[in-house]
């Protein structure tokens, strides 16, 4: 780049986007790179605070922003992610279909402890929509050495920072354990609550049942499920400590490997996750997912429907950002509940 007087840049190329505010009403690129400056744009940039003008004279060895912003997006996507134009230097990534959102974040941090590089991502773990916000990234001066550039290359490795799973569970049993559902003394609101929340998943759910609380009933209501062969596995209720509470010495029973009976994550400490010998996930779901706005149901479930296996260490970390601060108005997943 060669930096000269803006009354002496006509007929020079931009080497970088000029962009124009005028508050409330414009922010954009006024001139893009490759602009071949004329006479009638000097006014226009003088207005814009322009009295120097960077315009092209890129040297051996070094990469434009545009091109090196171009190349940490090619670390970064993966299928079923759409990349934006560059645009100011900065490339975005979205979604290009509903999934589960991860993140490689020890050579995500080995890229961004590099100088003059920058790679921003959403929280990984998450669920997101088509068209979401994935990630963001650039390079930090209008023109980087191609060195910098191949030591991030090299920080990232042979395989995307970034990855989008899309659902692929489709279909649930559900098994709402209590004497009084079983005997019809009262309706049974759990269910309703965890099918809403499977269908925002593209799960249906396929197989009910209402065993009550014998832990045998439970055991063979689990069983009968997997015979049915659903890709999930759903127990609401019967989670806690009290005697008549079953749900997890039934899980055990069924022969399921439970993985975890308790989660450090306020509402729902007393979740259980297990998997059968297939893979199919067993979900001992606690009360509060009934009644609270968001619980550990809402961490786990996207997850399971991406069909990544859930470990105990996966449960451990949620410690960290696992209390829900139960706001007034609910923002999740846009807060640090389980972040």
């Amino acid at each position: 780049m060669k930096l000269i007087p803006t009354q002496e840049a006509v007929g020079h190329v931009l080497c970088h986007d000029m962009t124009q505010i005028i508050p409330g009403k414009y922010k954009d690129a006024r001139f893009r790179k490759g602009h071949v400056v004329r006479e009638e744009d000097i006014p226009v940039l003088l207005s814009m605070g322009k009295e120097h003008l960077y315009v092209w004279e890129l040297a051996d060895g070094c990469v434009h922003e545009n091109d090196g912003a171009d190349r940490l997006r090619a670390l970064c996507q993966n299928q079923y992610m759409e990349a934006g134009p560059v645009k100011e230097g900065k490339i975005e990534l979205t979604a290009a279909r509903d999934g589960l959102f991860l993140v490689d974040s020890p050579r995500l941090e080995a890229v961004n402890a590099l100088e003059e590089v920058m790679i921003a991502t959403r929280h990984g773990g998450t669920a997101v929509r088509r068209g979401d916000k994935l990630a963001g990234m650039r390079v930090i001066p209008l023109v980087i050495e191609e060195e910098k550039l191949r030591r991030a290359e090299e920080a990232a490795g042979g395989a995307p920072l970034l990855t989008l799973l899309p659902w692929r569970l489709k279909t649930a049993a559900v098994i709402a354990t209590g004497s009084e559902v079983a005997k019809g003394l009262i309706q049974d609101s759990f269910t309703p609550v965890v099918e809403k929340k499977l269908v925002e998943y593209g799960i249906e759910t396929v197989f009910r049942r209402t065993p009550g609380d014998d832990i045998e009933a439970v055991k063979n209501a689990i069983l009968e499920a997997r015979v049915a062969g659903p890709d999930l596995i759903l127990c609401t209720g019967g989670m806690s400590v009290d005697p008549d509470d079953n749900t997890p010495g039934a899980v055990k029973r069924s022969g399921a490997r439970i993985v975890s009976y308790g989660a450090p994550v306020l509402p729902g400490a007393m979740f259980l996750l297990a998997y059968f010998e297939n893979g199919t996930p067993v979900l001992g779901l606690p009360g509060c997912v009934m009644y609270a706005k968001r619980t550990i149901f809402d961490l786990m479930l996207p997850k399971v429907a991406a069909g990544v296996p859930v470990t105990r260490a996966d449960l451990v970390r949620l410690g960290e950002g696992g209390l829900c601060l139960g706001c007034e108005v609910c923002t999740f997943p846009n807060c640090g509940f389980g972040k």
